[in-house]
Formats: structure tokens, sequence, C-alpha cells
């Protein structure tokens, strides 16, 4: 071979040597970045969870529904906006097919997405029922058995943001403690059947935090999607109003992300992460608890005395 040739011959190759290291420097950098996949990203503990996420250097997946929630979500670092309805499969397919051809993997998902109804049972229509049940206990389920191949690839996590309404229901609560009960028994299920998996499972359980779910019940008792404000009567809008200060006073869900970020990354998740605002909830919560086990255990053949009860709890609580 001439030497113009050969010069010309190696000045092709190291061109093309280098120009395919940014992309396997980028490669690497892709699989070094865990990837988590957060539904209901758009406002209130999705939010917050997202950002924390997102800040601590991890890659995000944010679902949300509206052209001007993608938007905004794609402002932050570190964050890809994902158009995603947890009530569709189209959109479950589609997200699955993207985030498998990005070739980063996926470490986890947080199923966030939630909706809520407070009525009387009595007066609560079924498609009410359906509605609750379609985004917060059908949600999940289609989210992680879609993706539950990528996770398993990976040895991953998925999370449910549950509720403290996962163990008290009460007036006009039905619904909506009936869905974060089902999360309850389904977290359970699917802990034990992947357990061999590696694929680690949990639920988080906040109290009363910061949402903007609230004033979307609101709306939703007014016939009126959220940000349907201008037709508002008087009567409504300061019920809104009244609705969005109690709201304003509530912590925001920095505790809820932390939990999350635990379930997601620690080496030795917990099953279960109740997340109460204050001691007053969480007493609340407990107490409740174990006053369902008080009324399983009363008046029955194989009734278990206090003393045998304290020690089943101590047990219990050294286990974990």
């Amino acid at each position: 071979m001439h030497k113009p040739l050969i010069v010309l011959f190696l000045s092709v190759m190291f061109l093309g040597s280098a120009a395919l290291v940014p992309d396997a420097a980028r490669a690497q950098e892709q699989a070094a970045q865990k990837a988590v996949l957060v539904t209901g990203a758009s406002s209130g503990i999705g939010r917050k969870i997202t950002e924390v996420l997102a800040g601590r250097g991890y890659f995000v997946y944010a679902g949300a529904r509206k052209d001007a929630d993608l938007a905004a979500l794609n402002r932050i670092d570190n964050v890809e906006a994902v158009r995603l309805d947890v009530t569709s499969q189209a959109d479950i397919d589609a997200a699955v097919a993207r985030i498998a051809a990005a070739g980063r993997g996926l470490h986890g998902v947080v199923n966030n997405a939630g909706v809520a109804i407070f009525k009387p049972m009595n007066e609560t229509p079924e498609a009410d029922i359906d509605f609750v049940f379609d985004v917060n206990v059908y949600g999940p389920y289609r989210i992680n058995k879609a993706f539950m191949p990528l996770l398993v690839a990976h040895q991953g996590r998925t999370t449910t943001i549950g509720s403290i309404s996962g163990f008290i229901s009460g007036p006009q609560s039905g619904t909506y403690s009936m869905s974060k009960f089902a999360v309850e028994a389904y977290t359970d299920a699917l802990a034990a059947e992947m357990a061999d998996s590696g694929v680690r499972v949990s639920v988080i359980e906040p109290g009363g935090f910061r949402s903007e779910i609230r004033e979307k019940v609101v709306m939703h008792r007014m016939g009126k999607a959220p940000g349907e404000t201008a037709d508002l009567t008087e009567e409504e809008q300061q019920q809104l109003a009244r609705m969005r200060e109690r709201n304003a006073q509530l912590k925001e869900p920095d505790e809820v992300a932390e939990a999350v970020v635990h379930a997601l990354f620690a080496e030795k998740p917990k099953l279960r992460y109740m997340v109460a605002p204050d001691r007053e909830e969480a007493t609340l919560t407990i107490r409740t608890a174990l006053e369902r086990v008080a009324q399983l255990n009363a008046d029955q053949p194989y009734s278990y005395s206090a003393e045998e009860l304290a020690g089943m709890l101590k047990e219990a609580m050294a286990g974990q």
C-alpha cells in the first residue's frame, strides 16, 4: 500500500475510533446511572419524589398525561417525561418499549398515580368506585406486570404509594380506603411471589401531607375537572379556597420521598413504610391496627391472653 493511502487509512480509522469513544462513554454512564419510573409525577407527592431522585443523580422517567405537565417535567435535570396514563394499556406498552429501547435498563418503579372520592358508601355510584380502583389498584397491577421483565433483569425494586387509609376507614372514606386496603394485600402477595427473582417489593403509607389530590376531590364533587374554576359559584369558590388553605398548612411530603429513596436503594429495604406527618396520625394508625387484632382475638375458641399477644408483638418487632 502506498504511503499516502496508509496515512489516509490510519486517519480514517483514528477518526472512526474517536467518534465511537463518546458513545461508549455515554453508554457506560447510562448503565451506571440507575433509572426509576415514577407514575403520577406531575404534582404533589409524585413531583416531590421525582425532584428528590433526580437531584440525587438518578435518572427519572416521569409519567404524566398532560402536555403542559410533560413539558414542565422535561425541564428538570435527569428527568425524561413519559406520557403515561395508568388506565391505558396502550400508554403503558409504549412506555415499556421506549424505556427498553433507551438502553438504561430500569432499577425501580414508583407507583404513585392515585385518585380519591369521598362519599357515603350507599350514595357512591359504581362508576366512581370503578374509577378509583382503575387508578389506585389496577394501575400498580398493570404497571408492575408490564415492567417486571425489566425489573427482574436488573434485580430492581418496585414500591407503591399506599396510605394510612389502607388501615383506617370511616364515614365517606370507604371507596378510597377500599382501594388502599387492596394495595396492602397486593403488596404482600407480590412481595412473596417475587422473592426468588431478586425484585424487592414495598409499600409507602403516607398520612396527611400536602397534595393536590384534595383539590381534585373537591372539583370532582362539583362536577368539574381540575383547573376548571372559571364558572364556579361564589359558594364553590369559597369551598375551594378553604380547602387550599387547609392543604397549604400541611407538611411538604419530603419524608415520603425519603422513604421512597430507602425503599429503592437501601441494602435492606422494608416491606412497609408508614410515614405519618405527626405523632397523632401515627398513634391513630397503630392503635387502629391493634384494635383490629383485638377484635379478631375476641370471643373465639382460640383466643390469646394479653400477655401472649404482647409476646407475639415483641417477636414480630424483633424481626423488623
